[in-house]
C-alpha cells in the first residue's frame, strides 16, 4: 500500500490528479478523472501492481476480494462453461474496472477476468473501498456508468458472434484490444484467439491467414501486428464502430 497521502494535481483543486504519490503517471481514465478530496481517499488504499499476461484477476464463482483499475493491459471478460471452453463477453483497458459486481452488492461473479497482455494496475481491497465509496460520490458514478458501458458492449459482441464472420470478429477483435493495449503488436496465440471468439482453431488460421493476405496484419508466433488500421476498420463488422459510438455518445452526455 502507498504510505503517502499526497497526490500530484494541476493548476487549480478541482482539476483531476495525473500522477499518484510516487510520482508515476495514472494511466486508468477513473482515477485520472477524480477530484482532488476523492483521489486524496482512495489512493492511500491502492496498491500499484504488476500484472502477467493470462493472469487471473477474478475466477467464476470465487468471492471477489480485490478490485483492479487498470492502468496498462487489458482485461478479457469471459464466460466459462462446464467442459472447460471459454467465450469473451467483454473487454477492460484503462478506461475501467475489474469487480463491478461489488459495487451493486454482490460477492461473486458468474464471469472470469484474465489479462491478455503484460500490465499494471491500482488493486484494491473491496472492503476498503466500499467503506470509501460514501465519501467518494464522483469515484461510484464513474465506476457506474463504466458498468453500463460494458454491458452494451458485452450485448453487442453477443450479437456479433451469433450474426458474423470470423475474418469480421476477428478484425473488430483487434481493433478493439489495440485500444486498450496501445502499440502495434499484440501478444496473441491463434489458440487464445479461437477461445476468446468461441470457434475452432482452424477458423482462426484461414480468418488471420485473410487479413493478413489484404496486408492488414502480420501474424508471427504468440503476436499480431496491425500493419493498416483503417483498412482493418473497413473489414470490421459494424460492432466495432456502433460500440464505439454509443460510448462517444454516453460520454459526452455525463460532462
Amino acid at each position: 500500500m502507498s504510505r503517502n497521502s499526497g497526490v500530484r494535481v494541476g493548476k487549480y483543486a478541482g482539476v483531476s490528479v495525473t500522477q499518484d504519490p510516487e510520482g508515476r503517471e495514472i494511466g486508468n481514465l477513473i482515477l485520472r478523472g477524480l477530484p482532488r478530496k476523492e483521489s486524496a481517499l482512495i489512493f492511500p488504499a491502492l496498491e500499484f501492481v504488476r500484472l502477467r499476461l493470462h493472469q487471473v484477476l477474478h475466477e467464476a464463482g470465487e468471492t471477489i476480494k480485490s478490485g483492479y483499475f487498470l492502468n496498462e493491459g487489458l482485461g478479457s471478460v469471459l464466460a466459462s462453461q462446464p467442459d472447460g471452453k471459454n467465450v469473451e463477453v467483454g473487454l477492460i483497458g484503462k478506461e475501467g474496472f475489474v469487480g463491478l459486481p461489488v459495487i451493486f452488492g454482490f460477492k461473486t461473479s458468474v464471469l472470469r477476468v484474465v489479462t491478455q497482455a503484460d500490465g499494471t494496475a491500482y488493486r484494491v481491497d473491496v472492503g476498503a473501498m466500499l467503506a470509501m465509496l460514501p465519501e467518494c460520490p464522483e469515484l461510484e458514478r464513474k465506476i457506474q456508468q463504466f458498468s453500463m458501458i460494458l454491458a452494451m458492449q458485452s450485448t453487442q459482441l453477443a450479437a456479433c458472434n451469433r450474426l458474423h464472420n470470423v475474418v469480421e470478429r476477428l478484425a473488430r477483435w483487434l481493433l478493439m484490444s489495440q485500444d486498450r493495449i496501445g502499440g502495434k503488436v499484440l501478444p496473441l496465440t491463434q489458440e487464445f484467439l479461437s477461445q476468446m471468439l468461441g470457434t475452432r482453431r482452424a477458423s482462426v488460421t484461414i480468418a488471420a491467414g485473410t487479413l493478413q493476405k489484404e496486408g492488414m496484419i502480420s501474424y508471427s508466433r504468440g503476436s499480431v501486428s496491425i500493419l493498416n488500421r483503417r483498412t482493418l476498420e473497413d473489414a470490421s463488422c459494424d460492432c466495432y464502430r456502433l460500440i464505439e459510438q454509443q460510448k462517444t455518445k454516453w460520454q459526452s452526455e455525463t460532462r
